[in-house]
């Protein structure tokens, strides 16, 4: 087994860029940890043919000087709810079973241009709608670090892919924390950009006015790799914001460089957490600060009383944007088509298809959407929702006039096992209580490892938010912090886990070692 799959994107950027490695050679490495492992985790949902032809090129393109970017001949995984004209896009859903679009979606190109390799299409839950994967229609992903465990969602597949080695760097969307939620109960690293920093041109739209592309990655350096390559203005969304961005690698670098924060005003926000988390996420997140206040950090507490209402709006806004979005599933124009038993007038065959091909969450989601859009009810739940969240988006402000980041866990407990709270739909919402907020206003927000806890050795996450349009400050003070982390736990966090760094996965329902620290 190669030992190139444990290596960071940026180190397999400077062995590619030196020829001591081809890029056939790791995109090899991958696929054969993709064979050896995804049968037990799931976290792809189609694999690339076309892989190794990519990565021949860019090594001829090498070979004959061709100037190429840092990531050239890196692998890169691609959640399923982005448009690719060569791998099938489902969204996680029967109802685009099999459906290969005819265009890219705009972060796609760009990994093309950059001349990355996509591995394949990853799990997720079905367009987006849920925080463990298992509503997925082609079966949950599992979570590596214990496969009866979930993985997070609703971009499990991608978050499970980086951390089972699978692949490298992967893209993800965030509508309300389907990013950063995973990453915190795998031990990786995800970004959830500025509203309009990445293009969403080719993203199956859940609720376009929170939906937003970014980085999945093992460290804080490797997402700032991938975010400089799929940032920027884009013609094609008209939701694209059209300013220049700062090199976000630079910006991760100088903070691993510099190992302080002082000066930095760090924002804990009172209504999140507390009540609800886990006592070992509680106490991760505590050491944390400590961590940071040792480093020069000025710790401050803030209040924004309205994120106490955010989850309650969220699932107003949400699904009144999704029964909106999804009302293009029509059985007429492309997806999939039944035909009720004895033919039917086009509403009929339109209400088969809709049975037949959208999963229990869609459906609930699209009722309540609809529900509060109808006549008699828009002002009492969506309007009323759209007040609170101009007040988040408030308290947003007034926090950052004293902080310049926020942090908060990035979710409430380590991961839950497969199955225990599918039956509770409040009770799996919750697990966005976190990272809802962000979305709501728009504001960027990352998730980042920051350890084990200590009654189950399961990973831990820490979120870090900052206002709008400052996603460089996230990742200075995210590589800061994620190298005194490291420094703590004596070596990067995933290097805990059982199968660091090539050891095959452990069988379902093997005993796992607790996580110590340094």
């Amino acid at each position: 087994m190669s030992e190139l799959i444990s290596l960071t994107a940026a180190e397999l950027s400077e062995k590619l860029s030196s020829r001591e490695v081809s890029s056939v050679e790791v995109t090899q490495a991958h696929l054969d940890r993709i064979a050896e492992v995804d049968g037990d985790v799931h976290a792809f949902l189609h694999v690339s043919a076309t892989a190794l032809k990519v990565a021949a090129e860019v090594d001829g393109a090498r070979n004959l000087g061709a100037r190429l970017s840092p990531l050239a001949g890196v692998p890169v995984a691609i959640k399923d709810v982005l448009c690719t004209r060569d791998m099938p896009s489902t969204a996680g859903s029967r109802i685009l079973e099999g459906w290969i679009p005819p265009y890219d979606a705009t972060v796609v190109q760009r990994l093309r241009a950059a001349k990355l390799v996509p591995l394949g299409k990853t799990n997720m839950d079905e367009f987006a709608m849920g925080s463990s994967t298992e509503h997925s229609a082609f079966g949950p992903t599992r979570n590596p670090w214990d496969l009866e465990r979930i993985p997070g969602g609703s971009g499990g597949g991608s978050a499970a892919a980086v951390a089972a080695f699978e692949t490298p760097l992967a893209l993800g969307s965030d509508t309300g924390g389907s990013i950063r939620q995973p990453a915190a109960v795998t031990g990786t690293v995800g970004m959830k950009p500025t509203y309009g920093g990445v293009s969403r041109y080719g993203a199956i739209a859940l609720a376009s006015s929170l939906d937003q592309v970014g980085p999945v990655s093992r460290t804080v350096l490797d997402a700032a790799l991938l975010h400089d390559v799929v940032g920027g203005h884009d013609p094609h969304d008209s939701t694209s914001l059209d300013r220049d961005w700062p090199c976000f690698a630079d910006a991760a670098r100088a903070g691993k460089a510099s190992g302080s924060l002082t000066g930095v005003r760090v924002g804990v926000v009172r209504e999140l957490g507390g009540e609800g988390f886990q006592s070992g996420v509680s106490s991760r997140y505590a050491e944390a600060l400590d961590l940071m206040a040792a480093a020069g950090a000025d710790i401050v507490e803030v209040s924004a009383p309205s994120f106490t209402y955010a989850i309650a709006a969220y699932y107003l806004i949400l699904p009144a944007e999704a029964s909106s979005n999804l009302a293009k599933f029509d059985s007429v124009r492309f997806g999939l088509r039944v035909n009720p038993p004895g033919g039917g007038t086009v509403e009929d065959v339109m209400a088969a298809t809709r049975e037949a091909g959208f999963g229990p969450e869609v459906k609930r989601r699209i009722i309540l959407g609809t529900y509060a859009l109808s006549a008699g009810y828009y002002d009492a739940y969506y309007g009323s929702a759209q007040k609170v969240r101009t007040l988040i988006q408030r308290d947003f402000d007034s926090a950052f006039a004293k902080a310049d980041v926020l942090v908060s866990p990035a979710a409430p407990t380590t991961a839950f096992k497969l199955g225990e709270k599918l039956e509770d739909p409040l009770a799996m919402y919750l697990n966005d209580v976190a990272t809802i907020p962000a979305n709501l206003a728009g504001v960027p927000g990352m998730g980042l490892p920051m350890g084990l806890a200590p009654e189950d050795g399961l990973p831990t996450g820490i979120q870090i938010m900052a206002p709008a349009f400052e996603d460089a400050r996230i990742y200075t003070v995210g590589a800061t912090l994620e190298a005194l982390l490291e420094e703590s736990w004596g070596r990067s966090l995933l290097s805990h886990s059982p199968r660091f760094p090539l050891d095959p996965l452990p069988e379902i329902g093997d005993a796992r070692t607790e996580g110590t620290r340094k």
